[in-house]
């Protein structure tokens, strides 16, 4: 079911600027059950999203009621929450005022095979290098083309994903989740103050474990590594087993945050 402004089947405006330009935010919201418990995580960073870019902020309990209108029937999920700063005259120029276009649409949530959750997942370095904008940097923009083309950098099967680095060489995430490790016994994640996108699955491990470092992770410090591992809002927390040459063990903390994650009513 897609609804668009509220409306079933309604239409986007060809020179809406979402389509010209980027112009807006999305999330990506998994439902169990018709309950949806990383709601306010996805809120957050779409208010968040819509300061940096000066939108008009959403009505959140409508966003609410499409959200469950969309979802109903299945009882597992994903709900895509579009905004953009509607149509537009050609040009950069913010309209004035802006009438948002929202889009609503739901699919079935995509099925992760459970041997990735069990056995970990293997993943690669891309060659891609991600642009630096500290003001887009956490937030998740509509243009994904970084990611488009580092995800286009392999097909093989027996790779999960993609490992993705800044243009000065610090590790950043995956080309759809952020990335855990444990180094010297310490939980971290990259800090993403430059670029990658802050997800909302990465929020809650935070939230759990507030003793997680948040700073600089080169690729030396990720090879040395005790045990990596992968956050997603629809996947979970997948954990890394191989880079390449570089082997790893499932370690206790991916095991104790998918028990977490469980115990949310998130994974399958």
């Amino acid at each position: 079911m897609i609804l668009v402004n509220g409306a079933l089947g309604g239409s986007i405006a060809a020179d809406d600027r979402g389509l010209s330009y980027g112009d807006g935010l999305f999330e990506t919201v998994l439902l169990v059950n018709d309950r949806a418990p990383l709601w306010s995580r996805h809120m957050a960073r779409l208010a968040e999203g819509c300061a940096r870019l000066l939108l008009p902020a959403p009505d959140v309990e409508q966003l609410a009621r499409e959200t469950a209108q969309a979802g109903a029937g299945l009882a597992r999920v994903v709900v895509r929450i579009t905004l953009t700063r509607g149509a537009g005259p050609r040009g950069y120029a913010m309209p004035d005022p802006a009438r948002t276009t929202r889009i609503v649409a739901a699919s079935p949530a995509p099925m992760t095979p459970p041997d990735w959750y069990y056995s970990g997942v293997r993943v690669r370095l891309c060659a891609l290098r991600l642009g630096q904008q500290p003001r887009l940097a956490g937030i998740k923009h509509l243009n994904r083309l970084e990611q488009v083309l580092a995800r286009a950098e392999w097909n093989a099967a027996d790779i999960a994903e993609g490992i993705l680095c800044d243009a000065g060489a610090r590790v950043i995430g995956a080309t759809a989740a952020n990335l855990f490790a444990v180094i010297g016994g310490r939980l971290l994640t990259p800090a993403l103050d430059r670029c990658g996108v802050a997800g909302v699955a990465r929020a809650e491990v935070l939230a759990h474990r507030p003793d997680c470092a948040v700073r600089d992770l080169t690729m030396t410090e990720l090879m040395q590594a005790d045990e990596v591992f992968l956050t997603n809002s629809v996947r979970g927390i997948l954990p890394v087993t191989a880079l390449d040459d570089r082997r790893w063990p499932i370690g206790p903390v991916a095991r104790a945050l998918q028990a977490h994650w469980r115990a949310l009513g998130l994974e399958e």
